[in-house]
């Protein structure tokens, strides 16, 4: 077969017809106005329950630090009912309706005086009134319909996106790659407009009418994805993924007193594909106990169209495969959790760090949660100039697709969240040291402490390198997951990403609560006032364990061997044939 025909028989798909420009204003459209509506809701979340429901700090940080790691829990349920029973274009349109609905609950909590603590002044602090056990199930109803929301949304919109593009044609692998860097651009665009405009309207004009904005761009945000339904490409699902999964790791205990075969290529049960999904993969050394999985005895039964009688006893080796792609992406998945620590707090501390700071430019105080816009900024700036800039260059030099291979990239995001986390402690000793020894500012709102005369402006090169850290690895992650993951589980690629955000947002809670306890007394590193406390030293404590992740992904890297299939076979054979015309020219 020649390369041409080889080609066509992989592009030609009649039953779909791919729109991915088209359908992109509707899909961007639906991201951006979701992110300003749930990331002007969540934003000024650690403000609002310490001022309006009048939280401790810590318990404040640590509800916050919960829930933002259930958000990002769900979305890998999310993907299984995806993949295996509603497909991605229905779980987006239930999530986006449930994430309205808990917005609408917020701002009602803002709204309705009985749904929230009588307000607590600057004098009251420390005997302010709690919130009473149906503020708090109110309150937290809302954050529920936001997590079920976030769980179809996060392991979707990604993913359906990439849907709209042909990934076997040249075309629709630079629509994917550029729709991948594209996507971080708008929504860290959305975000920006989230973290000023909208922050500022709740804390100085109004909260209810601060989260009724986010609430309405939301509901815009479900018109858009529902008026484009006509032209989206709708993959529908083929059944849970896990199965297979499941069934290779048991046929293969079945069979470990089986001798490996000597030629697994040729050995092994590998009939033809029967989803019109995952490309083939060649057989991988990685992991060769699966490959017991394929082996055919005496006992296996087939029927005569080719399908397998009993499948927790014998698979195919293609499904072999499919399972060590994704236990070769485990271990540098666990890497990245640390990882998301040092950005996990440039979200929640440095808000409490910026309320203790001087906020003012001249006659205007910078709301504390604008402060996060710095590192949106930085990445909004940074991935146009990655992406039309320097990877045309660097492909050049290196001759890697991109510039930087992903895991490349991923491990410079990994070294940049060290160098954070040290800036951060820096900055902190800095300011606290001002509180101390100079003239102060007043009292900070929320509970705390005096505020330092440090100008919070200080906190702008901690948190440019943050949106520099996710340049590279957040943005590398996405594409990475996307790419190594078999086509059928290409929703739970997307919610790995959030998976491990949300392990890190659980273990930075738990960091917070452990260090908080163990420390409690004169010495307290997480005091309610931070110029009591030591917070640098939290902040040098987890860029001492993120140096040693970083040496466990180094290794991870090392070890990892990319995913091939059709595509990569295509692009061989291809280039092969244009290196024999030019040698017969």
């Amino acid at each position: 077969m020649t390369v041409e025909k080889m080609e066509d028989s992989v592009a030609l798909e009649p039953d779909r017809k791919y729109r991915g420009v088209k359908a992109m204003p509707y899909i961007i459209g639906n991201e951006t106005f979701e992110k300003l509506g749930s990331v002007g809701t969540s934003s000024n979340l650690i403000v609002y329950l310490t001022t309006v429901f009048n939280m401790k700090r810590v318990s404040a940080v640590t509800l916050v630090n919960v829930w933002n790691g259930t958000c990002n829990f769900t979305p890998l349920l999310g993907a299984f009912l995806s993949d295996s029973y509603l497909g991605r274009f229905k779980t987006l349109g239930f999530a986006s309706v449930c994430t309205l609905t808990g917005m609408f609950f917020i701002t009602l909590t803002a709204a309705i005086p009985k749904l929230h603590p009588p307000h607590c002044s600057t004098a009251e602090i420390g005997h302010c009134v709690g919130a009473t056990p149906g503020q708090s199930v109110f309150l937290l109803s809302g954050l529920g319909f936001i997590i079920i929301g976030a769980g179809g949304i996060r392991s979707c919109n990604l993913a359906f996106g990439a849907d709209q593009f042909n990934p076997k044609t040249e075309s629709g692998k630079r629509g994917i790659n550029s729709f991948f860097n594209w996507y971080f651009f708008t929504f860290t665009f959305a975000m920006m407009i989230a973290l000023t405009l909208i922050v500022y309207v709740q804390n100085d004009i109004s909260w209810a009418i601060g989260f009724a904005i986010p609430t309405f761009l939301m509901f815009l945000s479900c018109v858009f994805f529902f008026i484009g339904s006509r032209i989206y490409v709708k993959i529908e699902p083929e059944g849970s993924p896990f199965n297979g999964i499941v069934q290779v790791i048991t046929a293969a205990i079945k069979k470990r007193g089986l001798k490996h075969p000597d030629d697994p290529q040729n050995s092994l049960f590998n009939p033809p594909l029967s989803s019109s999904l995952n490309s083939k993969l060649p057989h991988t050394d990685q992991f060769r106990c699966l490959d017991k999985a394929a082996i055919i005895t005496e006992k296996d039964k087939i029927d005569p169209d080719g399908s397998i009688v009993d499948p927790w006893s014998l698979c195919r080796m293609q499904q072999v495969e499919e399972v060590k792609c994704i236990m070769r992406v485990l271990p540098i998945w666990s890497a990245c959790i640390f990882y998301y620590i040092a950005v996990v707090q440039q979200s929640t501390y440095v808000v409490v760090q910026a309320l203790q700071s001087d906020r003012h430019i001249g006659s205007f105080e910078i709301p504390a949660a604008s402060f996060i816009i710095f590192n949106m900024l930085s990445l909004t700036i940074w991935i146009p100039i990655y992406d039309r800039l320097l990877v045309p260059s660097l492909q050049r030099i290196t001759g890697k697709e991109g510039g930087f291979t992903l895991l490349q990239r991923m491990g410079i995001g990994v070294f940049l969240s060290v160098i954070t986390m040290i800036v951060s402690g820096l900055v902190e000793e800095r300011r606290r040291s001002i509180a101390l020894h100079h003239p102060t500012l007043g009292i900070a709102s929320g509970g705390g402490g005096a505020i330092s005369a440090m100008s919070a402006l200080w906190f702008v090169p901690q948190l440019t390198l943050t949106g520099l850290s996710e340049g590279f690895n957040a943005v590398g992650q996405l594409e990475f997951y996307y790419k190594q993951f078999p086509e059928n589980m290409r929703s739970v690629a997307g919610s790995l990403i959030f998976l491990g955000m949300a392990m890190s947002n659980y273990l930075s809670s738990f960091m917070v609560t452990i260090v908080h306890r163990v420390t409690k007394g004169s010495n307290n590193w997480l005091a309610e006032d931070l110029n009591e406390g030591r917070l640098d030293y939290f902040y040098y404590t987890i860029a001492v364990f993120g140096l040693v992740n970083f040496g466990y992904f180094l290794v991870c890297a090392n070890w990892y061997r990319y995913k091939k299939g059709t595509d990569v076979v295509l692009e061989e054979v291809a280039l092969e044939a244009n290196k024999s015309k030019v040698g017969h020219v």
